[in-house]
């Protein structure tokens, strides 16, 4: 057996330890927290009331905030932690159920969600800390900085296309209902099945307009060399409400949200992990 088989075969059963699938599935249920969270933050925007950072970086300050909610914070970030472990051994040597470009295909989504957990984790330890800076902030700050180097703009402008992109195939995904396979849908009932079913596709499709809309910020800042356009998914709600009906469609994505929130609590006990 080759270097690499084996290396794909020591992931796979690390993938599937007992200890990491129970942190993993209560990282699922904090997520879930997070975006529920969200949902009230942007529900805040909608009707013009001051909230804070739009994203779920302010969901985690918000939490913070409540009694326990430094201690909340804290293990929902090992769960995420847990989470992005977890999609790095599947991306090394996961999605056996699959040959060929599809395996290939679902473990770089797994390299994608390893980063996604990861950062959210990362965020949550920073909260914990008390970095009080905002995320916001930073993206425009880190994209001021970029615009003033050399081939900057074209970098920022790279990134919106690719969070465009993102926005775009999380909309897809569920559309197209791509997230049942992950689901043990056989133990379900018929009526968990059409719930999550229905679940699924308001929320990543929410989830996918919200980062569209951020990524064609991102975008558009690179162009007009607008950094404060380029504060991720905060300035995308703001610019959403600011349209016109922009106030009934930021509640429809913050119920969208919340919806993704209920399927992560779902994907806690019928996610294959």
């Amino acid at each position: 057996m080759s270097a690499t088989s084996t290396a794909g075969a020591s992931a796979a059963r690390a993938a599937n330890s007992k200890p990491l699938e129970i942190l993993a599935r209560a990282g699922f249920v904090g997520y879930g927290l997070v975006h529920l969270l969200f949902a009230w933050l942007a529900l805040q925007i909608a009707f013009g009331r001051p909230a804070d950072d739009g994203d779920q970086s302010g969901a985690l300050r918000t939490l913070a905030a409540q009694p326990l909610g430094g201690f909340l914070v804290g293990a929902i970030g090992v769960g995420l932690l847990a989470m992005a472990i977890w999609q790095a051994f599947e991306a090394v040597g996961g999605h056996r159920e699959y040959r060929g470009r599809e395996r290939v295909v679902e473990r770089l989504t797994s390299v994608g969600r390893t980063l996604v957990y990861g950062y959210f984790a990362w965020t949550a330890y920073q909260v914990v800390q008390q970095a009080n800076s905002s995320s916001a902030d930073k993206q425009q700050a880190m994209t001021e900085e970029l615009m003033s180097s050399t081939g900057g703009r074209l970098l920022v402008g790279l990134a919106g296309l690719a969070l465009a992109g993102l926005g775009a195939g999380l909309v897809w995904y569920g559309a197209v209902k791509k997230f049942e396979r992950h689901l043990k849908t056989g133990e379900m009932s018929p009526q968990t099945r059409k719930l999550a079913r229905r679940l699924g596709v308001a929320g990543y499709v929410a989830k996918g307009v919200a980062y569209g809309i951020a990524g064609l910020l991102v975008l558009t800042a690179a162009l007009n060399y607008d950094p404060d356009r380029a504060r991720g998914l905060d300035a995308a709600l703001h610019t959403l409400r600011e349209q016109a009906y922009g106030s009934i469609l930021l509640t429809l994505v913050a119920l969208g949200i919340a919806a993704f929130a209920v399927f992560c609590v779902v994907q806690a006990r019928y996610r294959k992990v």
